[in-house]
């Protein structure tokens, strides 16, 4: 073989590494039918395009069960309707488990979409008037991303003492331009834009209106306490299927995804 040819077939077996690859052990025997919950938009696509296949390559029968809520996905979680979901950041899993005194633990990290602030009324921040009404999420998490996202852009200061996880509106300081929050469902968020001046609007329900990235006034970097993670039961981490799940999050097959059809996404780690 030539050595042209030699490198050509070798490209294109790395291009293939990351589905094929998987097929070299089977599903866990105990355990091949697998339930997982998404909310709509992002969350949903990342978890057919990039880790259903693998899965399903594996052997393993996959359903996919979609949410429109912050609160219905870890309870069916954790009363067993599903095996594993995809939907929220470490911070609220961390804080919504101790509230729910509920048995999850996160398993892996997938990839997030940046929160947003987003106008059809108005260019720029610089447009923002006095009095002026921003939607913004309601779950405690959330509306404390959102206000942070605010902080970043200058238009509030918050109490410097105050854990910056856990920001509310009581904690905002000082309010130049007296904006008027009002904290509503995440999901409803992007239909409040015909008469909001701004919304806030979470990454993934943003892409499930068909809001892009490149039209929002400002972005969150969000760190790691922010970016997505896939939780299980307390006890199924180190099951088979569990690991197999966490694998594919970390596979060449995943970041080719990625690369495709979530550009500009935040990654894991390592991807």
């Amino acid at each position: 073989m030539s050595f042209i040819r030699r490198h050509i077939v070798l490209a294109t077996i790395a291009a293939t590494l990351g589905l094929a690859g998987l097929s070299a052990h089977a599903a866990d025997p105990a355990k091949k039918d697998l339930v997982f919950g998404a909310t709509a938009g992002y969350n949903y696509d990342v978890l057919k395009r990039g880790i259903v296949p693998q899965l399903e390559k594996e052997g393993y029968k996959v359903k996919l069960v979609e949410f429109n809520d912050y609160v219905q996905p870890n309870m069916a979680l954790a009363q067993g309707s599903l095996d594993a979901n995809l939907f929220q950041h470490i911070a609220y899993l961390n804080r919504f488990k101790t509230d729910q005194k509920l048995d999850l633990i996160d398993l892996v990290q997938s990839t997030t979409a940046p929160m947003g602030i987003y106008s059809e009324s108005r260019k720029s921040l610089t447009e923002l008037k006095d009095g002026d009404r921003v939607t913004l999420p309601n779950d405690p998490s959330n509306l404390a991303r959102a206000l942070q996202l605010l902080v970043q852009q200058k238009l509030i200061t918050v109490k410097p003492d105050v854990d910056p996880l856990r920001v509310s509106e009581r904690d905002v300081l000082d309010n130049p331009k007296n904006i008027k929050f009002q904290p509503i469902e995440a999901a409803q968020l992007p239909r409040t834009l015909g008469d909001a001046a701004f919304a806030i609007v979470p990454g993934n329900f943003a892409t499930s209106a068909g809001l892009k990235f490149t039209s929002a006034l400002a972005l969150e970097t969000p760190p790691v306490q922010y970016q997505q993670v896939v939780a299980v039961r307390k006890g199924d981490e180190a099951k088979p299927w569990a690991k197999d799940l966490a694998a594919a999050f970390k596979s060449p097959f995943f970041k080719q995804v990625l690369d495709k059809d979530f550009p500009g996404y935040t990654r894991p780690a390592g991807l």
